[in-house]
């Protein structure tokens, strides 16, 4: 009898394993099925950019597809947010993954056929348009994903989510929007999500590659102004005023010494840059005023808050010491993009499997930002990095992003789609076992 009870039960976990093996295998054959698609759809939606929450071509052509797959679509989420709901064939978690959608105002440099033309306006301005950060291959790789995923909807436990979130690069002017503004409108409820994915294109990882961290993996970005109000006077004669440009100037040295000699840099990184300095309108006159402008990058909570502390300490008594007066103001953009550890170790099989095991592999945090981890707030958060750099060539030579030559790979695509639908067919089975 017990003979007999190990033999079935054998058999079972044997079934189970083929099983398994099975839907890797068509996942693999299906995702490698849609690479001329991805490329089309990249190309075409990299020919016809569109800026942060005005995304209003790029939302149709992604709500059409949807509605064409059978999937409930809702559409004009924090303005022109596109979110695609795919019932599984079994009962399982809510499981949603994101692309980002919006362009950046920058003038495109690369020689290719599908190079970018067009323009818009950005602050009052007419610009030139570019997909200079990669949400063009995003927007593919998740298109894609809806496709393989909803013909092997028999196969999938639960509910997934196909979030097409605009402005990630952040609202225009005073206007709201990104996954702050997606979570607010309840992107993340009706169903309440389980869990969260996500995957960022980078041109200077081989391609098909992925790269990960848990834990704190991209930093906190805070944008800070400091005005400095001083007293005029002729530029001849500097001691009849309180000169904003000279205070600025040693607002600007001092808010490096906290980098350098006030922070544990052995915890976390942090990063302080004044991007902006503007004061005067003529040379011999000593203005009454200087603005500086910059960002904050950090990768601790503690430590975000103790930057804000001292940048406002020393920029108020460096003032003070010449009788000008600074005022400091704060904006969060993004929060620290955070890993859930659980959610790592358990699914890092899953990109290994995708991908390969030699093509996955841990990396450092990074000072960049990603306002993906607003979505972090309401479920487990996984975020990682897929390559779209052309395999023979130098990583340090590769061009960066927010660029005029920025350029990326894209005959590796559908290694994010065979990634994203791994995700989605393990996570319920990884949870179950556990």
């Amino acid at each position: 009898m017990l003979k007999n009870t190990a033999l079935l039960t054998f058999s079972l976990l044997f079934a189970t394993f083929l099983q398994a093996q099975d839907i890797s295998s068509l996942i693999a054959e299906k995702s490698l099925q849609t690479q001329p698609q991805l490329v089309e759809w990249r190309r075409a939606i990299h020919l016809h950019p569109e800026l942060g929450n005005r995304e209003f071509n790029t939302a149709n052509l992604i709500a059409n597809y949807l509605k064409s797959l059978g999937l409930e679509v809702q559409t004009n989420i924090a303005k022109t947010g596109v979110v695609g709901i795919l019932k599984g064939g079994k009962p399982g978690p809510v499981i949603a993954l994101r692309a980002d959608m919006d362009a950046l105002p920058v003038k495109e440099r690369v020689n290719i056929p599908f190079a970018s033309k067009d323009s818009g306006e950005f602050l009052g301005q007419r610009v030139p348009i570019m997909h200079a950060c990669g949400h063009d291959a995003h927007i593919a790789m998740l298109l894609g994903t809806a496709k393989v995923l909803t013909e092997l909807k028999k196969d999938i436990a639960g509910t997934i989510k196909f979030i097409f979130q605009p402005a990630e690069e952040g609202a225009p002017g005073t206007e709201t929007g990104g996954a702050n503004l997606m979570v607010a409108e309840g992107v993340m409820d009706n169903p309440s999500v389980d869990v969260i994915f996500g995957m960022h294109i980078e041109s200077w990882i081989p391609a098909g590659n992925i790269q990960y961290k848990s834990g704190s993996f991209m930093a906190a970005a805070d944008w800070f102004s400091i005005k400095v109000k001083g007293k005029s006077s002729h530029g001849s004669q500097p001691w009849l005023g309180v000169d904003p440009i000279s205070v600025g100037a040693q607002i600007v040295e001092g808010l490096q010494n906290i980098v350098s000699r006030q922070m544990d840099l052995t915890k976390a990184p942090v990063v302080i840059t004044v991007g902006k300095f503007h004061s005067g309108v003529r040379n011999n006159i000593i203005p009454e005023e200087c603005l500086l402008d910059g960002t904050i990058r950090t990768l601790d909570a503690g430590m975000q808050t103790d930057v804000h502390d001292r940048i406002k300490k020393t920029a108020e008594k460096i003032a003070e010491a010449s009788n000008a007066i600074a005022e400091v103001s704060f904006d969060t953009k993004t929060l620290v993009t955070y890993n859930d550890p659980k959610l790592v170790s358990l699914m890092t099989p899953s990109l290994e499997k995708a991908a390969g095991k030699e093509n996955v592999s841990t990396m450092n945090w990074v000072t960049g930002a990603e306002d993906f981890s607003y979505y972090g707030t309401k479920a487990p958060a996984f975020f990682f990095y897929i390559g779209g750099m052309p395999r023979a060539n130098d990583p340090s030579k590769a061009p960066p992003h927010h660029t005029p030559d920025f350029m990326i790979d894209d005959s590796q695509l559908f290694v994010g789609v065979k990634t994203f639908c791994q995700l989605v067919i393990d996570y319920p089975k990884t949870i179950k076992a556990k």
